[in-house]
Parts: structure tokens; C-alpha cells; sequence
């Protein structure tokens, strides 16, 4: 299989500045081995595209239509379902007609975007954060 989401490809991507946080990688090879396993090669090759581009229309416009601000998960937290950028794939492999995975992604001090997860949006998103993106809670002190 080739490489999860390589750099950039073009002139137009190379402004493109995003990340793909350890787990959001492990859930990107997650999702195109099932995908491969369970409706062969041109379907993986189908989401890996839709993939690629949900994650170039974050990078580009982090608040896109679409995008949702999730702050009761995290400062600065949004999540993004692929399924807005499908239309916006364009030729060979074809389209995906149902997609069903969501980005969640935050924007860095420095303008880069960091997809922290890949998931499916039957998962509770809750249940599947990493550490960074998780909400601080207050502690209290119960001494007097």
C-alpha cells in the first residue's frame, strides 16, 4: 500500500500546512485496510482520495462550512465529516456515496493544522480522544 497521506503534491499544496498526529495516522491505515478488505482495491482508493482532499479543505480553510468549533472537547477543537469535501473530488478513482469518518483537528499558535483523529461517526468521540485534546478539568481543593 502506499504511503498514508504523502506531503504535498503540487506547487498549490506546498502552502498547505498541516500535521497528521500519530493516531490520526494509525486511524487513516485503519480505515483503508478495512476498506481494501471489505470492497476491494478501487473503493480503498475511493476514500483514500476523499481523505486526502477532506484533509487539504481543513488545511486550507480550517473554519470551512462544515467544520464545527467543538470547545466542550478542547480549546480551539473543530471536527469536519468528510462527507463535505466529497463533491470536491474529482476524477479518477470516483466518488465515495457514503462516507462516514470525521476529522478532528485543531489549529496551532503557528497557522498549521494538526488532525489529532480519524474516526467513524458512529464512535463516541468522547471515548476516542487523545490526551492533547482533551478539555482540562478543574481540580478542586478540599482542604481548609
Amino acid at each position: 500500500m502506499a504511503p498514508v497521506l504523502a506531503g504535498p503534491q503540487s506547487a498549490s499544496d506546498r502552502m498547505l500546512r498541516y500535521i497528521l498526529a500519530p493516531a490520526a495516522e494509525r486511524d487513516i491505515e485503519q480505515i483503508l485496510a478495512w476498506s481494501h478488505e471489505q470492497f476491494g482495491e478501487r473503493a480503498r482508493l475511493r476514500y483514500e482520495a476523499l481523505l486526502v482532499r477532506a484533509v487539504r479543505d481543513v488545511a486550507e480553510d480550517p473554519n470551512r462550512a462544515g467544520s464545527l468549533t467543538r470547545s466542550e472537547i478542547a480549546a480551539g477543537a473543530r471536527t469536519y465529516h468528510v462527507r463535505h469535501s466529497r463533491d470536491r473530488v474529482t476524477g479518477e478513482p470516483g466518488r465515495v456515496s457514503r462516507p462516514r469518518h470525521f476529522l478532528l483537528y485543531r489549529t496551532m499558535p503557528d497557522g498549521e493544522v494538526e488532525i489529532g483523529r480519524v474516526l467513524h461517526d458512529s464512535m463516541d468521540l468522547e471515548r476516542h480522544l487523545t490526551d492533547e485534546y482533551r478539555a482540562p478539568t478543574e481540580e478542586t481543593d478540599d482542604t481548609i
